[in-house]
């Protein structure tokens, strides 16, 4: 088998290209001349040009090659600081600093106990299933000092992945084993999609993709006559092979835009009675709230259109459409990513349920199709190689966006999913993989939150803004320095991840890193049970060969899967998954729900008694709307050249920026008043914080809306000032940290509002890729 030392050396192993994989594709690669060559893999349709980041980022400055420790945590010792994310760096040895480290974790864990941890480390990190760092970090924590508190849910779904399970279905059936892009390329008449279903989203994937099928999907079903609908305020989240009619909505109304859909084909006779009585609780409930005997207020297509901004004759006739064609009903997760998250998500089921479509080839409801890669695909028959991260010893959460609040509020209570919970008193946070400046709000709150702690760790490939945060800050390989598997439950190739080139500096995997301070925490055997990283991969691979023998598919033993491009799994049928059964005789196949039911009405929820999630979907007007001060919306949504701020310093990422800076898209309407032009520099601000970016003028963004994508490494112009300016176009110091209900307390990041301005001062240079004092 050869060895990594074998690929590094000249010779014909270091000039071949090796299988390697990411989460925006499967590829090969070679280091020839210093230069990454790569070529995306042969079986996939629609390429991401995303991989396109790799060749610059592998040996770019802004990489960590030695140990480093804040100069104050190293002189003063542990303890809050108001310089953490001020301060220069201290270069110190694997050994020291290690040493360091070991001892720190040691008198947290023997002074204040594991539950004094905060180990969620949220974050994508990389495709490989050993090297997955959530994996890794999780696996150290619990055996090396008996737990962690955890964070529940995601940044992406916070709102309906605690919501839908309680009203429609598992989160994970719902999203993977249901409406597939197959079903829609040959049955759908109809997909309405609220909030699109952007390609730029899913080009990537939770663990690794081999092949992109929804631009084809989509354009095989236009073709056929399917018919798509946009609903949302960009038209470009719907690719052109759609040919989709765009149905400009004022951002976060999608929830009263629904309810007057289906008031109108109540008021007309054209919901499906039948379908309501048999698989749905609650509708009378619901219906007596629509129709306005709850309230006094019909929630009918020209009281939709007041808070819409879509026509009520428009909507009408959407309604009328819908009459007798296989319609699919598709929510984006970004219309739960806002105040009231939960609503639209809920509401989303309620109108396919009216429509009588739900459990149909193509039809129904499809949650979140197209936000990410392996949604609306086969599932795989046999297991994927997974680390087991062992047992946590402590019990406390917290919903992952909430963690500002935990830091500024410990022992403060807070409302969630019917539950009133208390904050935990974290002294240490560790991240491994993840970056909490691209994922969470209110950026200049958040900067606060992390000085309260007394020591802040963070795992970091390069100088993100989390790391420059951070105490002690140790340097990880990328995936293409390291050996791995890459695989994924909803793509069919498990692929060997070779490594191409040794890793930069200093730096060293995640396993290698946690081996090494769990030996001085006296548990290295029981971290490592005595393996090397081969060895796991053999260890790990394992289960999946011996599920593809039991059902006498081809089953390579590990050294020559090692050797090969990669070993195709089976699938499961495309046969609709557990809604398409519960159509087809929903008393022996229950959902999960407490009725066993589609739930229009929720009794446990309406028991919770929380006025901002009642037990119904409901339109509640948002409070954070247009204002003198902040007149237009702000939709900050994901990037089209990275996933999340993954590789922000990579060659596609930087092409597409401007003048340096993140490039945000305004309608000439709004622009020419403010004196705005096509390629300027401008501000954008509100009472949380202010950012420039470029800027490019469109009239595919609704008037009175402003679109900035996230990713953008944050770069304060004056790191020493509590709200300074940040001179790179990160969004996240404008958007609002708070939930999106006392139900799931999700992430509200995708919408707020701001005031806009040409920028005219002299241009504050880039930053956030140099590497800070003292490294």
């Amino acid at each position: 088998m050869t060895s990594a030392d074998d690929v590094f050396a000249p010779g014909p192993a270091a000039d071949r290209f090796r299988p390697h994989t990411s989460h925006w594709g499967v590829f090969s690669a070679r280091w020839r001349n210093n230069k990454l060559e790569m070529r995306p893999h042969p079986g996939d349709p629609d390429p991401s040009a995303i991989l396109e980041n790799f060749p610059a980022a592998l040996r770019h400055r802004a990489r960590i090659e030695r140990p480093m420790v804040r100069r104050g945590w190293l002189e003063r010792g542990a303890g809050p600081d108001p310089k953490r994310g001020r301060d220069e760096f201290v270069a110190a040895s694997w050994d020291k600093v290690l040493d360091l480290l070991g001892a720190e974790l040691k008198r947290v864990r023997d002074k204040h106990g594991p539950g004094a941890v905060f180990g969620g480390s949220y974050g994508w990190a990389s495709a490989g299933r050993f090297h997955h760092a959530q994996s890794q970090i999780h696996r150290f924590l619990n055996t090396a000092i008996g737990g962690y508190v955890k964070s529940v849910n995601s940044y992406s779904s916070g709102a309906s992945s605690v919501i839908l399970p309680q009203v429609l279905d598992e989160y994970e059936d719902l999203t993977k084993r249901n409406v597939t892009w197959e079903q829609i390329a040959e049955h759908s008449d109809i997909v309405l999609a609220f909030g699109g279903m952007a390609l730029k989203n899913s080009a990537v994937a939770g663990g690794s993709i081999s092949q992109h099928v929804e631009r084809g999907a989509m354009e095989r079903a236009q073709k056929r006559g399917c018919k798509f609908v946009l609903v949302g305020p960009l038209r470009s989240d719907l690719p052109e092979e759609a040919g989709a009619e765009w149905i400009s909505a004022v951002p976060g109304t999608d929830t009263a835009l629904m309810l007057g859909l289906v008031h109108t084909r109540v008021a007309e006779g054209l919901h499906d009675k039948a379908f309501l009585a048999k698989y749905t609780e609650g509708w009378p409930v619901f219906e007596r709230y629509l129709l306005g005997q709850a309230d006094g207020q019909p929630k009918d297509a020209a009281w939709a259109a007041g808070i819409t901004g879509v026509s009520a004759e428009a909507i009408r006739a959407l309604a009328r459409r819908m009459a007798g064609k296989r319609t699919l009903v598709v929510v984006a997760h970004s219309l739960q990513r806002a105040e009231h998250g939960e609503q639209p998500a809920w509401m989303g089921a309620v109108l396919a349920a009216a429509l009588g479509q739900i459990g149909l080839p193509g039809g129904g409801y499809g949650y979140a199709l197209g936000a990410i890669g392996y949604y609306g695909r086969r599932v795989n028959a046999v297991p994927i190689p997974t680390l087991s991260q062992g047992r946590n010893g402590v019990t406390d959460f917290i919903p992952v966006a909430r963690i500002a609040d935990m830091l500024l509020g410990p022992g403060t209570t807070y409302r969630y999913n019917g539950q009133t919970r208390t904050y935990p008193d974290i002294r240490l946070v560790y991240w491994a993989g993840g970056n909490p400046f691209h994922h969470h709000q209110d950026l200049n709150r958040l900067r606060r939150a992390f000085r309260q702690v007394d020591t802040f760790v963070v795992h970091e490939l390069a100088w993100t803004a989390t790391a420059r945060h951070a105490d002690i800050v140790l340097p990880c390989t990328m995936t293409l320095e390291r050996e791995d598997l890459g695989a994924s439950s909803n793509d069919p190739l498990l692929v060997p991840m070779h490594p191409v080139l040794p890793p930069v500096g200093e730096a060293r995997d995640d396993y290698a890193i946690f081996a090494d301070l769990a030996e001085r925490l006296g548990a290295r055997e029981a971290f490592t049970e005595g393996r090397t990283v081969r060895q796991w991969l053999a260890h790990l691979y394992e289960p999946t060969r011996q599920a593809m023998a039991a059902m006498g598919k081809p089953a390579p033993d590990f050294a020559t899967f090692w050797r090969g491009e990669g070993l195709e799994m089976p699938q499961h049928a495309d046969d609709g998954g557990k809604l398409r059964r519960f159509r087809e005789d929903p008393d022996a196949n229950k959902l999960p729900t407490p009725t066993g039911k589609i739930e229009v009405f929720s009794a446990k929820i309406d028991a919770h008694g929380d006025a901002d999630c009642p037990g119904h979907p409901t339109w509640m007007k948002p409070s954070d709307v247009p204002s003198k001060g902040a007149p237009l919306y702000l939709v900050a949504n994901q990037p089209a050249t990275r996933l999340h701020s993954q590789f922000d310093f990579g060659g596609h990422s930087d092409g597409a920026k401007h003048r340096g800076r993140e490039v945000a898209t305004m309608n000439p309407v709004d622009a020419t008043p403010r004196g705005i032009g096509d390629g300027d520099i401008i501000r954008l601000f509100n009472e949380r914080g202010a950012c420039l970016a470029g800027v490019r003028l469109s009239d595919g963004i609704r008037p009175g809306v402003i679109q900035l994508p996230t990713g953008a490494w944050y770069d304060p112009m004056d790191p020493a000032e509590d709200a300074p300016l940040c001179v790179h176009g990160n969004p996240n110091v404008l958007t609002r940290d708070v939930g999106t209900s006392s139900l799931a307390q999700g992430c509200t990041g995708q919408l707020t509002t701001v005031e806009v301005e040409r920028f005219t001062g002299n241009l504050p240079p880039i930053q956030a890729f140099d590497p800070p004092a003292g490294s």
